[in-house]
């Protein structure tokens, strides 16, 4: 994980701003699956007078890839000078066009901030969401996510765990799956010096 040395300042802030933060309201339409969700501007409203009182504010930069993938990084700052960066969130186009990519963008703009802070969407009539499960035990995939041992591994865990729950539409479970497979790419990329060490012992 990276982070300013100390970040001590940053997570009693974030504490207290998270003590004051609402859910996003679920304000926007979907008219495919005839449902609603919080879009980015309820995310980024949900925390603002939050983070604001506290010191804290967060930026999101868009990572390259080779891949036909968008990279979304948030890191959360502190009037202190403390950081965090709370991962790379990597998400596939659906479609290789501007809208596409924009779209995609967007997407992982708000589940990254949202999973960053600690926001969850709730019903716009003001009353408190019940908490969101997934609708399948993506336990052993996020098992196999973890141990996966190469990368071709890794990616054939990921599309057939990812496909799974895009073809029910669980969000959670999206975000969640990919998390785990970003994590455990950058572990791979990693270079093995400790593997090296113990076989020169």
């Amino acid at each position: 994980m990276n982070k300013s040395d100390s970040i001590a300042a940053l997570a009693a802030a974030l504490a207290k701003a998270q003590g004051a933060m609402k859910g996003a309201v679920k304000d926007s339409a979907n008219p495919f699956f005839k449902s609603k969700y919080a879009d980015l501007a309820s995310v980024v409203e949900a925390i603002r007078a939050a983070f604001s009182a506290n010191g804290l504010s967060y930026i999101q930069t868009v990572q390259p890839s080779d891949l036909e993938e968008v990279r979304v990084e948030t890191m959360i700052l502190h009037s202190s000078g403390e950081w965090i960066s709370c991962g790379v969130l990597a998400l596939p186009v659906s479609k290789k066009d501007a809208q596409g990519y924009g779209s995609a963008l967007t997407y992982a703009r708000r589940y990254s901030l949202a999973a960053a802070v600690g926001v969850a969407p709730e019903d716009d009539d003001g009353n408190a969401a019940v908490a969101a499960k997934p609708t399948a035990d993506y336990t052993k995939h996020l098992l196999a996510l973890a141990a996966a041992p190469t990368m071709d591994d890794l990616q054939a865990v990921f599309k057939t765990a990812y496909k799974g729950a895009q073809a029910t539409q669980d969000t959670l479970a999206m975000t969640a799956i990919t998390l785990a497979k970003n994590k455990r790419k950058e572990f791979l990329m990693q270079p093995r010096t400790d593997a090296f060490l113990e076989g020169s012992q």
